[in-house]
């Protein structure tokens, strides 16, 4: 045990240091100057030699490696959902790296299972489900996705699992869900084909009437309905769908009704905007990530469902070299997807834990905050034209009419700031996301400070005009 100890001891010494190194590069450079891939190989030795270095050239190496890699934990990343750095989750997740365990029995990982299985427990009282529910940690929110659909899959058609497909089963999405439901329908069987993309409203949330129109249509043609996506969070405007609406139409027709909430879905933990997927708990499974609003790092997915019975269904498979002892609840192999799988659980457990359900109410509410400061700001300024809603964490703009790609390419290669661009009804615009709850008012109308400096520094850039009217 000393030695295995003292053997590590230089690696941690060594890990501190570029733990020292990247706090000190985030400081003084924000935003990573961009490296084109080129020029990659000249800026970092990536390469692989069949001698090894010593470590002073590995730190060197590492430290080049800090300087190139993109930052997204700044007050200056606003390019993806996901942003910030949560000091009490990062702990847990570096111990779990140390730990080591592999959560798909209770043998080897231990009081481990017990921690996911309560974060289950208690998202899933967040969104109102009863006793019979359970759920898991998957590897993203596509992967959440897929085994809700495999889960209604199998329950509109028992014998799939052995005889195969038997029929046309229809699934039903809307036309700003994740691209992840096309793959999904492809992988399980259904078919791309098989997709009904229902329209949406100018807010961007899907329109039930046209999904009832849609699901007639497929029951006249001898198809059978079985599956309906809703989005909480859209991931360019950052809409939600209305669940009871959309409920209504499933419990008529004996479909399936999956949440998704990857982006947005942890609105379950705020009094405030909770509301905004009222009937949650009418669904038959709901997911979301906790590494989007809740600042845990990468990944971390949560798939919840009302009924854990179909989670066995699905996913269960009995393997005598693998489950030898314990209870199958406690045998978290048997209702997920893969076998091996990283403890997620920890990280999102110590960061829970150490602030409380009022903490992560915080964080959720804040973020809508700072979303209200960026629309009421561009809102209110003559050379900004406002593409998105209020509540939203999605904050979408254009800015004098500059073609958006054109400017959110510029600030990236400029070092300036990231951010991304999306579009909706033919439109395309900077969408700028407020995920990360570590910033500030200020950090925000920095924000906008920094774009109109670099416009009016680049007097080419309003050359790239999408003919926008303000």
């Amino acid at each position: 045990m000393t030695e295995q100890k003292n053997a590590l001891l230089p690696d941690l010494e060594l890990f501190k240091k570029l733990v020292d190194f990247l706090l000190a590069e985030e400081k003084e450079n924000q935003v990573a100057k961009r490296v084109d891939v080129d020029d990659l190989e000249d800026v970092v030795n990536v390469a692989i030699s069949d001698k090894p270095i010593l470590d002073n050239e590995l730190l060197s190496t590492l430290e080049d490696l800090i300087e190139a890699t993109p930052k997204t934990a700044t007050k200056l990343f606003f390019n993806q959902l996901f942003g910030g750095r949560q000091g009490k989750a990062v702990l847990g997740d570096l111990l779990a790296v140390l730990l080591n365990n592999s959560m798909y029995t209770y043998k080897v990982a231990g009081p481990q299972v017990a921690i996911e299985k309560e974060i289950i427990t208690q998202s899933c009282a967040k969104i109102g489900y009863g006793e019979d529910s359970d759920g898991t940690i998957p590897t993203g929110g596509s992967m959440s996705n897929y085994m809700a659909l495999i889960m209604a899959r199998d329950r509109a058609e028992p014998k799939i699992r052995t005889h195969g497909l038997t029929q046309t089963l229809v699934m039903y999405t809307s036309q700003e869900s994740h691209y992840s439901n096309a793959k999904n329908a492809s992988f399980s069987g259904i078919g791309r084909n098989q997709v009904r993309y229902i329209p949406t409203n100018d807010k961007g949330q899907m329109i039930t009437q046209k999904l009832r129109e849609a699901v007639e249509a497929d029951v006249k043609a001898g198809n059978k309905p079985f599956y309906v996506t809703a989005t909480a969070g859209t991931t360019v405007l950052g809409a939600f769908d209305p669940v009871n609406e959309i409920a209504d139409i499933c419990e008529e027709h004996d479909m399936w009704l999956h949440v998704d909430g990857a982006y947005c879905g942890a609105v379950i933990f705020s009094d405030t905007y909770k509301n905004l997927i009222k009937g949650m708990e009418r669904s038959d499974s709901f997911s979301y990530n906790a590494h989007k609003m809740l600042g845990t790092p990468l990944t971390c997915s949560l798939l919840l469902v009302k009924e854990k019975k179909y989670l066995a269904h699905s996913f269960g498979n009995e393997a005598e070299y693998l489950y030898q002892t314990d209870d199958d609840d406690f045998n978290l192999g048997k209702t997920s997807f893969q076998c091996g799988r990283r403890n997620d659980a920890l990280k999102f457990w110590t960061l829970w834990k150490s602030i409380g359900s009022n903490g992560l109410e915080e964080m959720v509410d804040k973020q809508f905050e700072l979303a209200s400061v960026a629309y009421k700001y561009v809102s209110k300024h003559p050379d900004y034209t406002v593409y998105s809603f209020e509540p939203s964490i999605s904050v979408c703009f254009n800015y004098k009419g500059i073609d958006a790609k054109a400017l959110c390419t510029a600030l990236y290669e400029e070092s300036e700031t990231v951010v991304g661009y999306g579009s909706f009804k033919n439109e395309t615009f900077v969408r700028f996301v407020t995920i990360n709850p570590n910033n500030s008012e200020e950090d925000i109308l920095n924000f906008f400070k920094i774009v109109e400096d670099f416009v009016a520094n680049s007097p080419e850039m309003l050359s790239q005009s999408n003919s926008i009217t303000a």
